[in-house]
């Protein structure tokens, strides 16, 4: 009778030597940095064990096309703007100018953008935190909006369809990405968490696909990332990655988290559907491809036709 006593104890005593008010990521977690890692997340936020969580692994050949998802709008990407890069302790993160919104895509209306962050793996590792078939990238790119009647992120997620997130991946490329220099120089004066530094000037096109590469992307309601874990998301994924070199990818794994750790497998590991629908656009593809297609028979026909 002892021995079943003992057992429950000793695991009772470890729960409460490993674990931590404060949530953080898989690569953070041992009994001398205590923490709640992503398992533990609903210790940190009950909202963090919802059905409708995120990131999740989208199955292509289990999508559905939806001709609603029609390329995005994006409005005023193409503005440099200056801004501060911060390391929270947990990622990357720059707060946005609230002059470019994006619309379009089925969505019901414009929503603005706030702020934009990243999430990566170790040294140019897999560490995006959606997967497409089981792939994961090396890194990640959320691009955060609000519908525009909302002043604060707060505010929109109190809201079902508040916040639209749009997701880019990213893959290693032989050549570094000029259009990234303002941003990796700037992750050197941010190691420490805690700290910030001037971003020169940047537009959010410049670190995004250019425009004929944007048609392809996923679209599924989901939640925030991290805690609160808020399932107020509709979310955005982009097909065709954002290259980057490997040196430039690993300059991000030399900051550093709030315990002094390098800052590196910085995602969540993938949620469960439970149910949910992901859809994928192509309906205007196929659109074009058809009208294409009748103009060229229409022109043969006119070209077979006897003068």
């Amino acid at each position: 009778m002892q021995q079943h006593l003992i057992l429950p104890f000793v695991l009772a005593s470890f729960m409460k030597t490993c674990t931590g008010t404060n949530w953080c990521y898989q690569s953070q977690e041992n009994c001398t940095s205590p923490c709640n890692g992503p398992e533990m997340w609903p210790i940190a936020d009950k909202a963090c064990d919802g059905k409708a969580q995120s990131p999740i692994n989208i199955v292509h050949r289990k999508t559905l096309t939806d001709k609603r998802l029609t390329p995005l709008q994006f409005e005023n990407y193409q503005n440099s703007f200056e801004s501060l890069i911060q390391n929270i302790g947990h990622y990357v993160q720059v707060t946005l100018p609230h002059n470019a919104s994006v619309i379009g895509g089925d969505l019901e209306m414009p929503y603005k953008a706030v702020q934009f962050h990243l999430h990566w793996g170790n040294k140019g590792g897999p560490g995006s935190e959606h997967t497409i078939d089981g792939e994961q990238y090396p890194m990640e790119l959320h691009i955060v909006h609000i519908k525009q009647q909302y002043s604060n992120l707060e505010d929109a997620l109190k809201d079902p369809s508040g916040v639209a997130v749009l997701g880019f991946f990213y893959e290693e490329s032989p050549r570094d990405n000029r259009k990234y220099d303002p941003i990796v120089k700037a992750l050197q004066s941010i190691v420490k968490p805690g700290t910030n530094t001037s971003l020169g000037a940047v537009s959010l096109e410049q670190l995004i696909p250019s425009q004929q590469n944007l048609t392809k992307f996923y679209r599924y309601r989901g939640s925030l990332t991290t805690p609160g874990c808020t399932e107020s998301v509709i979310w955005t994924v982009f097909e065709n990655p954002i290259p980057l070199s490997k040196e430039q990818l690993e300059v991000f794994s030399n900051l550093q988290f709030k315990d002094g750790k390098p800052m590196v497998a910085t995602f969540r590991p993938v949620q469960p559907l439970n149910g949910r629908k992901v859809y994928r656009s192509g309906g205007a593809v196929v659109l074009a491809s058809t009208t294409l297609l009748v103009a060229s028979i229409a022109m043969a026909m006119g070209l077979s036709q006897p003068n």
